[in-house]
């Protein structure tokens, strides 16, 4: 006979109702509007940039995915302006985020500003603990109930919301154009978690559907591009899980998923033979991009870009010289 799973009874839990939660109004902000950079050409571009670019507008040409992965510093660069006109233009066809990354835009889109200072609201037992925040959590929950995916249901409810700043904010963009944005938590994480109306259950629920979703879409990855931006474990551990999905599923089909391109972004000192894994023990081996991205999954017939740089530095290279490639096309065409 199977035991039962003992009961725990709630004195053992944290009681939430004794929260102080405070309106946005009263938090002091690190980052406003002013950080969202205008889209501005480059001059000096990486070479593995333009190369990454070339594949961009390859891809593109033959309807295989590009896949953006991406940490939240990304978005607080002030880099959204260049990454939906990537969306717009189908040079970006998936976007993956962590959770810090929906919150960013979700109060930037709300009240123009968002961060706090970790170290001035830990001391007092405010840090996270705000307001209108906590409003995700119920758009998650109606997206649990709806079978709806993180990024699908608050660039919905910001696209059609009353958002000040909307015009600015990644989901709403990419809900207006159809692209996919998937978000990848782990409960805990995120300041939304610390609020009494936080369901985990709501957020397990829909994140599963979006990793499915970034699933689906490396399945058009032979012959694509997938890019890290600044995101050390959730964009590789993610990638890796559902490259073994797909290319488990496209095997009895006769299908290979071998032959893509993966650009990793980041402030990592990699050495210039990075196509190599780091000796084990060593600290380079466990930085997941290198020996994920640039390595593993590229062995059997792909190929690995890596660029170190800030991400207000490498984004808007990458943007110029996309730009660069496709006016070079448009001149070749003949008349």
């Amino acid at each position: 006979m199977r035991a039962e799973p003992p009961h725990r009874p709630p004195a053992d839990l944290f009681d939430r109702s004794r929260l102080q939660i405070r309106p946005l109004a009263e938090r002091k902000h690190d980052l406003g509007l002013d950080r969202i950079r205008p889209l501005e050409s480059v001059l000096s571009i990486e070479p593995a940039l333009r190369a990454v670019a070339a594949r961009m507008l390859a891809a593109r040409d033959a309807g295989a995915a590009i896949v953006l992965m991406m940490g939240a510093h990304v978005l607080r660069e002030g880099m959204q302006r260049y990454l939906m006109d990537l969306m717009k233009r189908r040079l970006v066809t998936l976007v993956a985020l962590n959770g810090a990354g929906l919150i960013h835009d979700f109060e930037l889109a709300l009240i123009g500003q968002t961060t706090e200072s970790v170290a001035r609201y830990i001391a007092e037992g405010q840090f996270g603990l705000w307001q209108e925040t906590g409003r995700i959590n119920d758009l998650v929950a109606a997206a649990a109930r709806n079978g709806l995916g993180l990024g699908e249901a608050v660039g919905a409810a910001i696209a059609e919301g009353a958002f000040p700043h909307k015009d600015i904010s990644l989901l709403a963009a990419a809900y207006r154009l159809g692209v996919p944005v998937t978000v990848h938590v782990g409960i805990g994480y995120d300041i939304v978690y610390e609020h009494p109306n936080c369901d985990g259950a709501a957020w397990g629920a829909a994140s599963y559907t979006d990793f499915l979703r970034f699933t689906k879409g490396l399945e058009r990855l032979e012959g694509g591009v997938v890019m890290n931006f600044g995101s050390a474990i959730m964009a590789p551990e993610i990638y890796l899980k559902a490259l073994a999905m797909v290319r488990n599923a496209a095997r009895p089909e006769g299908r290979t998923i071998a032959h893509f391109a993966t650009l990793v972004c980041d402030l990592h000192d990699l050495p210039a033979d990075f196509h190599a894994e780091a000796p084990r023990g060593a600290a380079g081996y466990y930085y997941r991009p290198w020996k994920t991205m640039l390595v593993r999954t590229v062995a059997d017939g792909g190929e690995s870009f890596y660029v170190r740089g800030h991400h207000a530095q490498t984004v808007p290279e990458l943007w110029s010289c996309l730009n660069e490639l496709e006016a070079a096309r448009a001149r070749s065409k003949p008349s």
